[in-house]
């Protein structure tokens, strides 16, 4: 409770934190505790707007933790500077200077306060008794009877499709619809009908009129899975409809009045994307009116003995107190889901066996790099060898899955992979294995602290 920096307690029912608070300089000395995430920039639908020439639209993102305030630039054009360093994150001490282009923030703390922790070990279908997950829950508790659209960012596996259920569940539209909508796993003509229907004979193969998935959560809530993955051709029509909510199906003219909420989750950067081009600032500020972060499984380790009991089929051997033990030391990279497959594992082959997967599958994978003549229609990926029945065999994922969680290992796996080779061609210079890539340095830090790398 006493670290200057907001450290914080558990007294069971509540934390103590010192929360942030930053004032801007002459002629703008506004004061303002920063309770929750908050998006900084000139634009007019940002958490903390700056009226600045020098200050992009969506500039840097401040995110109280509970080790103090951390601001993490955003690709601006004039960049983010911490003490006058400029960085890309960072935290932010107290007494502390923070510089957005020409602007200077100073940032403090309030004395220590309570916050309060959800009194229990579950909210809808969400397990965990330790303090990040139950500070969420209450933030759920909070966030589900509003009509707010809500925008869920976490790693892959974390769960981000409960949380929308949970949301959903705690609303009054409890009981109404609940209708997913996975924005990567479909194609571009696709997306557009499932997302907003279509007329009898709109194009080939539509030989009935459909309505699309908005239309059919009437009363309910649209989850948008993985809106990241959205094409910027199909965004403009999802922003009318998130404003006006209407939708005007392929090959009609016509706009149908709808009554739905929308949550949308994704593992990506939006608000990153949004400077970059990928996705549209309007349609961003309009999806995240609140934010919620949902913790890695690393965060909350002392919540894994709960997850594996409720994961574990009925009749299976329960694993032993040393067994779990050493679960809660491995760094979980897939999160929840990755520990949801080991207890398959168990269930199917025994302890034994699961545990020797779990450590072959933590083994640096060998790679070695294609024939020149192999065909490109190939399934594996270049500079990978695989199984031509299994081409993710090299990564110990399993195609006895849906798809959509095959593709989701399939890429942390690439990721991963990748990115470690890469950092070791260039001596862990980080700076030129951005430029190799083609990627900005920002994403290699995120996923060297996301993978452990």
């Amino acid at each position: 409770m006493k670290d200057a920096a907001g450290g914080t307690v558990d007294y069971g029912r509540h934390v103590v934190r010192r929360r942030p608070r930053i004032k801007l300089a002459a002629p703008d000395t506004r004061e303002l505790v920063i309770a929750e995430p908050q998006i900084v920039g000139s634009a007019l639908e940002a958490g903390v707007v700056i009226a600045d020439r020098t200050v992009s639209h969506v500039h840097a993102e401040l995110v109280p933790r509970s080790d103090g305030l951390w601001v993490r630039d955003l690709g601006s054009k004039n960049g983010t500077f911490v003490d006058e360093i400029r960085i890309e994150s960072a935290r932010v001490p107290p007494g502390g200077r923070l510089r957005l282009g020409a602007v200077t923030v100073m940032v403090d703390y309030d004395e220590p306060q309570p916050v309060e922790l959800w009194d229990g070990a579950r909210f809808g279908p969400l397990i965990g008794s330790s303090p990040p997950m139950r500070e969420l829950f209450g933030r759920l508790a909070r966030v589900a009877p509003t009509e707010a659209s809500v925008l869920i960012h976490g790693e892959t596996g974390t769960g981000k499709e409960l949380v929308a259920q949970a949301i959903h569940e705690g609303s009054r539209r409890a009981g109404q619809p609940f209708v997913i909508v996975d924005c990567g796993a479909l194609p571009e003509d696709l997306l557009e009908s499932e997302l907003f229907g279509h007329a009898k004979g709109a194009f080939t193969g539509a030989v009935t009129a459909r309505p699309g998935a908005i239309e059919s959560a009437e009363g309910g809530t649209v989850f948008l899975d993985e809106i990241g993955e959205l094409p910027l051709s199909v965004q403009p029509k999802l922003l009318r409809a998130v404003e006006s909510r209407q939708v005007r199906r392929i090959g009609e003219s016509a706009h149908r009045t709808v009554d739905v909420r929308f949550v949308s989750a994704t593992h990506r950067d939006l608000s990153r994307m949004v400077n970059t081009g990928g996705f549209r600032e309007d349609l961003y500020f309009r999806l995240a009116v609140l934010v919620l972060e949902v913790p890695s499984l690393r965060e909350h380790r002392e919540d894994i003995p709960a997850l594996v009991e409720h994961l574990t089929k009925p009749g299976a051997a329960a694993l032993s107190d040393e067994q779990l033990v050493r679960l809660s030391s491995l760094p979980w990279t897939g999160n929840v889901r990755e520990l949801r497959n080991f207890v398959e594992r168990v269930s199917a082959l025994g302890a034994t066996d699961a545990f020797a997967m779990l450590d072959a599958s933590r083994v640096p994978v060998a790679t070695t790099h294609l024939p020149a003549a192999r065909d490109a229609r190939d399934e594996s990926i270049s500079g990978f060898s695989a199984h031509p029945d299994n081409p993710a065999g090299a990564a110990g994922i399993s195609f006895d899955r849906p798809y959509k969680e095959v593709r989701e290992d399939w890429v942390d796996f690439l990721e991963r992979a990748y990115f470690k080779r890469l950092l070791a061609k260039h001596d862990r210079n980080v700076a030129e294995a951005a430029q190799s890539a083609g990627v900005d340095r920002t994403y290699i830090y995120r996923l060297i602290r996301r993978y452990g790398l």
